[in-house]
C-alpha cells in the first residue's frame, strides 16, 4: 500500500482536474506495483501506464501480444500501491466498440482513472516503428470506440484520451486536426497529438490551430530536447514522460548483471543499488507492521515451559526406557504432536522440564533443563528447574496433553496475568485418573461473551462445603508479566515449607488464590485429554485421527 496519503478526492477526479488545470501538468510511465510507487514518492500527480512498458516488463512486444486481461491484472497492483490516477495506455481499445466498453468496466472496478485509444487499427505496432507503414482506423469507426467507451463509464469524471496518429502516419497536419475535431465531438476528453519528429515543430503547429478547443496532451519522447517552456507557451495541458522508468531499469540491470557476472561478487554493486530496506518501504512494509500489531495478537515472545520429568508407571512396560512424554500416538510422540500444536499456535520456544530417561527426549528446536531428583519430587520441584528459563509471557503446561487447536488459541487471547483452562464437561467420559477438579467465581453458561471467571480454589475432591466443583483444570496456564512474578516469588516461599517436594500445580495455584492472586478461567467443553493409562493410549490414538 502506498505511504503516502489519499486525497478525498476519487482518482478520476483527480486525472480530470489535472487535464484541466490552468498549468502545465506532468505524468510519467511506469509498469508494476514498485514503479508506480517510486513515481508517486518522486512527487508526480500521475502515472503514465505504458504500452509500450507494460508488454516490455511482461517481455513480450508492443503488438499487443500481452492481452488486455494481463494488463489490467497488472494495473490492478499498480493501482493498490498508490494513491495518484493512471492513465492507460490502452493502444487501440483493444478490439472493436465492444471491447472497448468491456474495458472501460474493468478499468473502474480496478480504481483506474482514464484511458487513451489511439486511431490504428488491431493490432496495433508501436508507433515509432514502421509509423508511416501503419494504416489509421477509419474515423467513424473510431468515434464509434469513444461513444461506446463514454456510454459505459460509471463514473463521470472518467476520462477518456482520443491519441491522434496522423502525423505519425504521414498523413499531415491537416488530416491530424480534422481527426482531433471528430474525436473532440465524439466524446473524448482529451485529445494526445503524435510525433516521431525529433522536433517540436509539427506539435506546436497543430497546437497553434487547435487552439485550446480541448485538453491538449502530447508524449515529447523524441522531442525531447526542446524547453519545457515552449510547451507552456503553446498551451499544452499535460506531458507524458512515456517510457523513462523502464529504460532507466533496464539499463541499471543489464550494467548489475553484467557487473556481478564478471566479478563473481557483489562487493562492486551492493553499495550502489537500492538497499533491502528501502525496498521494504516502497512495498509499504511499514504499513503492514502498523496492521500486524493492530490485528494481530503477537504469539511469537510466548515461552512454553513443559512438565514432562515423569515416567508414568500406570503405563507400565510402555515407559520402561522412556518417559510418558515420549510414548507413540499414532505413529508421533505426544510431546511432538505437543509442540506441532505450539507451532501452530505461534508458539516456537519452548523448554522441557525432564527427568526419567531425560536422555529419550530428543526432539529439535527444544531446551532442555533437568530434574536429576524427579523421583524425590513432585510438579513443583520440576517446575523450580526451570524457573531461569521463565519469561514475561509464558506458557506452562503438562507433557501428556492432547487438545484441539482453538483452546491453545482461545487461552493466549484471554486477558489476565494468570489464565487456566477449565473443562465445565463434568460428565467427560474420558476422564480418567485423578481430576483436579476447579472452583469458581460462575460456573459455564455457555455464554461466547462470559468474562471474568475467577478460580476460587482447585481440589481433589468433587465436593466441598455441598458446592460441586465448576469443571476440570486440565493442566494448561497461560502466564503474563506480573503473573510470572507472582509464581516466582511463590515458588520462592513454597520450597522452604517442609512438604515442598510433594507439592502440586494445583498446590500453587491454591497458595496464589490465599494470597488474593485473581486466577483467571476460560471455559472449554471437552475437546481434550490426558494420557494416564493403557486405556487412555486407545482414546488417544482416536482423538488424534
Amino acid at each position: 500500500m502506498s505511504n503516502i496519503s489519499p486525497e478525498k478526492i476519487s482518482k478520476c477526479k483527480q486525472l480530470r482536474n489535472l487535464l484541466e488545470s490552468n498549468e502545465l501538468e506532468f505524468i510519467l510511465e511506469a509498469h508494476n506495483g514498485i514503479s508506480a510507487s517510486i513515481v508517486e514518492h518522486a512527487g508526480f500527480k500521475g502515472i503514465w501506464g505504458s504500452g509500450l512498458a507494460l508488454s516490455a516488463q511482461f517481455g513480450v512486444r508492443d503488438s499487443n501480444e500481452a492481452s488486455w486481461t494481463q494488463v489490467v491484472d497488472m494495473l490492478e497492483f499498480m493501482s493498490d500501491a498508490t494513491s495518484i490516477p493512471i492513465l492507460l495506455d490502452g493502444d487501440t481499445g483493444y478490439g472493436n466498440f465492444n471491447n472497448m466498453r468491456r474495458l472501460v468496466k474493468k478499468l473502474e472496478q480496478r480504481d483506474i482513472a482514464g484511458v487513451c485509444i489511439e486511431d490504428k487499427q488491431f493490432p496495433k505496432t508501436n508507433s515509432f516503428i514502421d509509423g508511416n507503414k501503419q494504416p489509421l482506423a477509419e474515423i467513424d469507426e473510431f468515434c464509434g470506440k469513444i461513444k461506446a467507451g463514454k456510454d459505459s463509464q460509471a463514473d463521470d469524471n472518467f476520462t477518456i484520451v482520443a491519441r491522434v496518429e496522423a502525423l505519425i502516419a504521414g498523413w499531415g497536419l491537416t488530416e491530424a486536426l480534422k481527426r482531433a475535431e471528430a474525436y473532440h465531438n465524439a466524446g473524448a476528453d482529451g485529445i494526445l497529438i503524435h510525433s516521431k519528429m525529433s522536433r517540436p515543430d509539427e506539435i506546436l503547429a497543430f497546437a497553434k490551430e487547435w487552439a485550446e478547443r480541448a485538453p491538449l496532451v502530447i508524449v515529447p519522447t523524441k522531442y525531447y530536447s526542446t524547453p519545457t517552456e515552449a510547451f507552456r507557451k503553446a498551451g499544452i495541458d499535460l506531458v507524458i514522460w512515456a517510457n523513462h522508468m523502464i529504460r532507466t531499469s533496464i539499463a541499471a540491470m543489464e550494467a548489475t548483471s553484467k557487473t556481478i557476472f564478471k566479478s563473481e561478487s557483489l562487493a562492486d554493486v551492493e553499495d550502489k543499488i537500492a538497499g533491502v530496506d528501502h525496498v521494504f518501504q516502497l512495498q509499504g512494509a511499514d504499513e503492514l507492521s502498523r496492521a500486524q500489531k493492530r490485528y494481530l495478537k503477537q504469539k511469537s515472545n510466548i515461552h512454553a515451559i513443559i512438565l514432562a520429568a515423569s515416567r508414568g508407571s500406570e503405563l507400565h512396560e510402555l515407559t520402561h526406557d522412556k518417559p510418558k512424554a515420549m510414548i507413540s500416538i499414532g505413529g508421533k510422540t505426544l510431546l511432538a504432536r505437543l509442540m506441532d500444536g505450539l507451532k501452530k499456535a505461534g508458539i516456537n520456544k519452548s523448554t522441557v522440564i525432564a527427568g526419567y530417561k531425560a536422555e529419550a527426549i530428543n526432539l529439535p528446536g527444544i531446551e532442555k533443563c533437568i530434574n536429576d531428583d524427579y523421583e524425590n519430587g513432585d510438579e513443583l520441584k520440576t517446575l523450580q528447574c526451570a524457573q531461569e528459563n521463565f519469561n514475561d509471557d509464558m506458557l506452562i503446561l503438562y507433557s501428556d496433553l492432547l487438545f484441539r487447536e482453538y483452546i491453545l488459541r482461545d487461552l493466549i487471547e484471554t486477558e489476565g496475568e494468570i489464565v487456566i483452562i477449565v473443562d465445565s464437561a463434568l460428565g467427560n467420559p474420558n476422564m480418567t485418573g485423578t481430576p483436579d477438579y476447579a472452583y469458581c467465581s460462575r460456573d459455564d453458561d455457555r455464554s461466547p461473551f462470559m468474562q471474568d471467571v475467577i478460580l476460587t480454589q482447585v481440589s481433589l475432591s468433587n465436593n466441598i462445603d455441598n458446592k460441586k466443583p465448576s469443571g476440570y483444570w486440565i493442566g494448561m496456564m497461560r502466564v503474563r508479566k506480573q503473573g510470572r512474578e507472582w509464581i516466582d516469588t511463590a515458588l520462592d516461599e513454597l520450597k522452604s515449607a517442609p512438604d515442598f517436594n510433594t507439592l502440586t500445580l494445583p498446590d500453587l495455584l491454591n497458595h496464589l488464590i490465599k494470597q488474593g492472586k485473581p486466577i483467571n478461567v476460560h471455559y472449554i467443553d471437552g475437546h481434550w485429554l490426558d494420557v494416564n493409562s493403557l486405556d487412555d493410549i486407545d482414546r488417544a490414538n482416536h482423538f488424534t485421527k
